[in-house]
């Protein structure tokens, strides 16, 4: 009997002993006697007043002389019979009442009845509740399944990924037309693995596959296999594949598959590993002597390096579809997608948006749109115009105003000539992205910002560029020397100060890009997938190699800098005069500092300037290094 059913009964019973029990207690259609005390009855009585009475157990029931009808209890007084004749008064007797039979059954097994349903319900709850993670089903899998046709999403509602889309376009063409491809002897890909960083559409795209294709589709989580209990992750899979050969041709869906996929061998003690038996059976579930066709599983991570390599060999995930952060055309679509569902106004371009927001991911994107949505509303249109989504695009990149702290006219001086230093220095260093903000408004963790902006997608960094990064970076604090002397240097350049020694640090250790070292490999061992560096770290460098690393971070670092203040020496009027300026309006964009920078009278920054184009920076979201990945903008300085 599964749990459904003994709910059922369960009810039925409570039901049936609850009719019973009313149907004891209450008499339908009599009028309730009044009770009397056992004193009163027997002052009646005297009186004459009481007609017959009806004795029962312990009970006297009467009728008085007008009709009236009257209870009391009866205390066992040996006189009363006499009392009642010697009055002429009527005496009825009853033998006492006896519950019937099924009564008996019922008020016996009741309690035992109600704490077994307690109990089951208890164990429901701690079980995962539900009906598929009960204590009955605690081996059984706890996929969501879509049916066919429930799931809504197509490839049309993808954008931004169109080779991704191209890779995987092929599945809905089996999954529709399998005779296809096995006349020619062809086999689909048992296994599509799909990578790249979070937000880039992973999931959404694997939802579209199975909505283009018609099929059902079944989604579980890699963590949703692996229990406290031995066994139970093994289980669950295998009762998974079991449910999805009954509706082959289908589709499962394992999100964050790194959860259980991870390589074996490399916990402590050499204990056996619940993990690893869930990855055991999975293996054998997708490639072993009992083929699954007409099943794909599609899986989604953003860590395919940690996984078994026995899990991505073909047979298995033959197949990895890289989904990467969208390119510019990308983006443009993405927010086309997203704006369908939002009232845009005439002057709002998607191209435009696009273009200022390289290294956003699908779902940076999805999120500018909806906080376009709230400031519009905020605002009390009925449409989000293009100046929404440039308040919106301020709020993700450097955070939110922080209009409410007031900062001392000292310190927004000294925050005015860092930012301004940042500014001066990367506006003068060769092949530097441009800068696209300056502001000492305080947003976020910091107290002011400059924001460095690309102009087009980077995939990866030449050596002029990083030396050109370290070069501004070192501008604020340089600034703020200059200007109030070493005595006076704030706190504020930390943040500065650890990405230009990570950026020096790796482009000696990692890219090969130091004259002394060459071009070799420095950088550590990372470790094991599952243990801390510190358990497993080994040294790969002599203590003299060692030092001489450190001897050429020096250099770079020292080269930068000197370079950094001497275009601030050369530069003194323009940082005095874009200090003021920020001082005096908060906020000036790339205009006002190309006017500054070329020895024009400024022009007045926009009346919605100060208020939508601060950047907050403090360099929390800077990348490091030259990584081949695509850059995000790159806020520099903050106090």
């Amino acid at each position: 009997m599964n749990a459904k059913n003994l709910n059922i009964l369960l009810w039925i019973a409570v039901t049936f002993w609850l009719v019973m029990m009313l149907n004891s207690l209450t008499s339908p259609g009599q009028i309730e006697p009044r009770n009397l005390s056992y004193s009163q009855f027997l002052q009646e009585l005297s009186d004459g007043s009481v007609k017959e009475v009806t004795i029962q157990d312990q009970t006297i029931k009467g009728v008085r002389s007008d009709g009236s009808r009257f209870e009391t209890y009866d205390p066992g007084d040996p006189g009363l019979v006499g009392d009642l004749l010697k009055n002429s008064v009527t005496i009825r007797a009853k033998p006492p009442e006896e519950q019937s039979v099924l009564m008996q059954i019922v008020a016996a097994w009741l309690p035992f009845v109600v704490l077994a349903g307690v109990w089951i319900w208890f164990m429901r709850r701690n079980a995962g509740g539900g009906g598929s993670g009960g204590i009955f089903n605690f081996g059984k899998s706890r996929a969501r399944q879509h049916a066919e046709g429930e799931v809504k999403v197509t490839l049309r509602d993808v954008a931004g990924v169109e080779e991704a889309k191209e890779e995987v376009g092929e599945l809905v063409d089996f999954l529709k037309n399998p005779q296809k491809f096995s006349n020619l002897g062809g086999r689909i890909p048992r296994g599509v693995l799909m990578v790249g960083p979070p937000g880039t559409g992973k999931t959404l795209l694997a939802r579209a596959i199975a909505g283009e294709a018609k099929v059902p589709f079944f989604s579980i989580s890699g963590s949703d296999f692996v229990e406290m209990f031995v066994g139970v992750g093994a289980s669950r899979v295998r009762d998974l594949f079991e449910q999805a050969k009954k509706s082959a041709p289908c589709i499962i869906f394992i999100d964050e598959i790194d959860a259980v996929g991870r390589k074996r061998g490399a916990g402590l003690g050499g204990g056996h590993d619940e993990r690893e038996q869930t990855l055991n059976q999975l293996l054998v579930e997708m490639d072993g002597f009992q083929g699954n066709e007409g099943i794909i599983v599609i899986a989604a991570t953003n860590r395919a390096d940690v996984l078994d390599p026995a899990l991505l060999r073909p047979g298995r995930f033959d197949r990895q579809v890289v989904v990467g952060l969208p390119d510019l055309a990308g983006r443009a679509a993405i927010l086309e997608v997203h704006m369908r569902k939002v009232p845009i106004a005439t002057d709002v371009d998607a191209r435009t948006i696009a273009r200022g927001t390289p290294g956003f991911s699908g779902a940076d994107l999805a999120n500018l749109v909806n906080e376009a949505a709230l400031f519009a509303a905020r605002a009390g249109r009925t449409d989000v115009s293009m100046d929404m989504f440039e308040k919106a695009k301020d709020k993700i990149m450097m955070g939110a105003e922080r209009r409410s702290i007031v900062m001392s006219e000292s310190e927004k001086k000294l925050t005015a000539y860092h930012e301004a230093g940042h500014a001066i220095v990367g506006r003068l260093v060769p092949e530097h992205d441009p800068v696209h903000k300056v502001s000492i408004i305080p947003r976020g963790r910091a107290l002011g910002v400059t924001l460095f902006l690309p102009e087009r997608d980077r995939y990866s960094m030449s050596k002029r560029q990083l030396e050109s990064q370290i070069s501004s970076l070192f501008g604020g604090r340089l600034a703020e020397e200059m200007i109030f002397g070493p005595e006076q240097v704030t706190t504020g350049a930390s943040n500065d100060i650890e990405r230009a020694t990570d950026i020096a640090r790796n482009m000696v250790t990692r890219f090969g890009l130091s004259d002394g070292m060459g071009p070799l490999a420095y950088a550590e061992d990372e470790g094991e997938v599952f243990l801390g560096r510190s358990v497993t770290q080994q040294r790969q460098v002599s203590p003299e190699t060692a030092q001489a690393i450190d001897k050429e971070v020096r250099v770079i670092i020292d080269r930068n800098y000197q370079r950094s203040k001497r275009l601030l020496d050369e530069n003194m009027d323009k940082l005095h005069t874009m200090a003021e300026a920020l001082l005096k309006f908060e906020t000036i964009t790339k205009e006002q500092i190309e006017d500054i920078m070329e020895g024009r009278a400024m022009r007045e920054p926009e009346d919605d300037a100060g208020s939508s184009t601060p950047k907050t920076g403090g360099g929390n979201g800077a990348a490091k290094g030259g990584a081949t990945a695509k850059q995000p903008p790159i806020p520099i300085g903050g106090v």
